[in-house]
């Protein structure tokens, strides 16, 4: 009878993550059935940068091989881009700013792959992602927890797992900090030790970035229009609204005499709001929709809930009340204003290191909005 604890998927990208978490796994006793999902089209434009571009699954294959664990690649290009790319687009389309990492997260990265895992017996699906699982068989269900290491946490990006899906998942560098990550790669001998973060965007391009690379490729509708200033004026024309996000002050392609902030973006006009007072970007809250929890850790109608908020990735999260309404949708009050609340970003709603929900910012809301 064999002894190990289990069979578990392991993602494997070809970075230094995912590669020490599968070692990890392997040494926990576990057999670990390597997987490196391809997200780019064999047919796709080579002058588009993917994250899993070429070499990632010979990486992969290489640390599957010193592992002495099988090893196999995905083809999931397809729910890539139904699931992921084509919903970002709708979004910059918009004129808002989507978080396609929360997306992959649920329905590739876990999703998918906990199909594949079933096709395969296998019980767990692991990543290299710094967040931890608690009290996985807990009757109201696992809670999500932060990474120790809160400069590589990735809880936020992980809020909208079903807790069907975090019973399931195994985290192995929840409880380290990256130079730990790197030295055990050293232990081992992975060449990736010392291989640089990757980039955040699934593929860049190589005018525009990443959403004039989904404008490409999807054919999208170009949003034009001008800059408006504080005062009414048009300052001059913008390349599309897909281009700017709320906050946003380098790479305008304008010159304004001063430092000058995206504030509003108003996809019906093409109108892109400027102002050269950072005040302009404060918001007293902001109202969420599309809400996910975890557990029985909803709020109930009519009831306050205090929390902390995170507004993006590199958000430190703030003291806020929030309240549900009759539609579903969330009120947040900060204790203190906040700048740049960009619509179409997650929104992540911790105690302390849990993480209780989230959903997606609809509208910020302005200091007499949120009085009233």
């Amino acid at each position: 009878m064999s002894d190990h604890k289990g069979t578990v998927l392991a993602a494997m990208s070809g970075g230094v993550d995912s590669s020490v978490a599968a070692a990890l796994l392997v040494e926990r006793g576990f057999r670990v059935i390597g997987v490196t999902l391809l997200f780019r089209p064999c047919d796709d434009d080579a002058s588009v940068n993917w994250c899993c571009g070429v070499g990632a699954a010979e990486q992969a294959g290489a640390v599957a091989g010193r592992l002495g664990i099988p090893h196999y690649t995905l083809d999931c290009a397809e729910e890539f881009e139904r699931d992921v790319l084509r919903p970002a687009w709708t979004e910059y389309e918009r004129g808002r700013t989507p978080s396609p990492c929360v997306h992959c997260n649920r329905a590739v990265k876990f999703g998918f792959l906990m199909r594949f895992a079933d096709k395969v017996g296998a019980e767990f699906v692991a990543s290299g992602h710094y967040a931890r699982v608690v009290d996985r068989d807990a009757e109201d269900g696992p809670r999500l927890m932060r990474g120790l290491d809160a400069n590589k946490d990735q809880s936020y990006f992980l809020f909208s797992l079903e807790g069907q899906q975090l019973r399931r998942v195994l985290f192995p560098l929840g409880g380290l900090s990256k130079p730990e990550v790197r030295e055990l790669a050293r232990q081992h001998g992975f060449r990736n030790a010392e291989r640089k973060e990757s980039q955040d965007a699934c593929f860049s391009y190589p005018e525009g970035g990443f959403a004039e690379g989904l404008r490409v490729r999807f054919s999208g509708r170009l949003v034009e229009g001008s800059f408006v200033d504080d005062a009414g004026s048009r300052r001059g024309p913008h390349k599309g609204i897909h281009r700017y996000t709320v906050g946003q002050r380098k790479g305008l392609g304008i010159a304004f005499g001063t430092r000058a902030y995206v504030t509003d973006i108003e996809a019906a006009t093409g109108d892109i709001q400027v102002s050269a007072d950072p005040q302009r970007l404060a918001s007293k809250g902001l109202v969420a929709e599309d809400l996910s929890w975890l557990g029985t850790r909803a709020p109930q109608k009519d009831e306050s809930l205090s929390c902390r908020v995170q507004i993006r990735y590199r958000h430190r999260a703030v003291p806020a009340t929030l309240s549900v309404e009759d539609d579903g949708r969330a009120v947040v009050l900060f204790e203190q204003p906040q700048d740049a609340v960009a619509p179409g970003q997650a929104v992540v709603f911790y105690r302390e290191d849990e993480v209780l929900g989230g959903g997606w910012i609809a509208s910020s809301l302005s200091a007499a909005c949120a009085a009233e």
